[in-house]
């Protein structure tokens, strides 16, 4: 089983932020970022710490963060088969 399915069956959705920063430069400017991760509702500790990780080691000050999240399987979605496909 691939990683991204480990992490959705384990409660993890699709997170997209939208992060508006300002330009070092030229603070009255703002630029866009977008993140995506997969992370878990409604704490996101994946975004909380990459939020953290820009204040503390980036130079652009935020303005404001967009995002929007999708669990994209459920535990009680998934059912293990056995079972076998022969294609000739």
């Amino acid at each position: 089983m691939n990683h991204e399915m480990e992490l959705m069956l384990k409660g993890y959705g699709l997170t997209t932020a939208q992060i508006l920063y300002r330009l070092p430069d030229h603070p009255q400017l703002l630029q866009t970022y977008v993140w995506q991760h997969y992370d878990l509702a409604p704490e996101f500790p994946e975004m909380r710490s990459f939020l953290k990780f820009w204040q503390d080691k980036l130079d652009g000050p935020l303005h404001s963060v967009c995002y929007v999240h999708r669990k994209m399987i459920g535990a009680n979605e998934w059912r293990s088969l056995k079972g076998e496909f022969i294609l000739h």
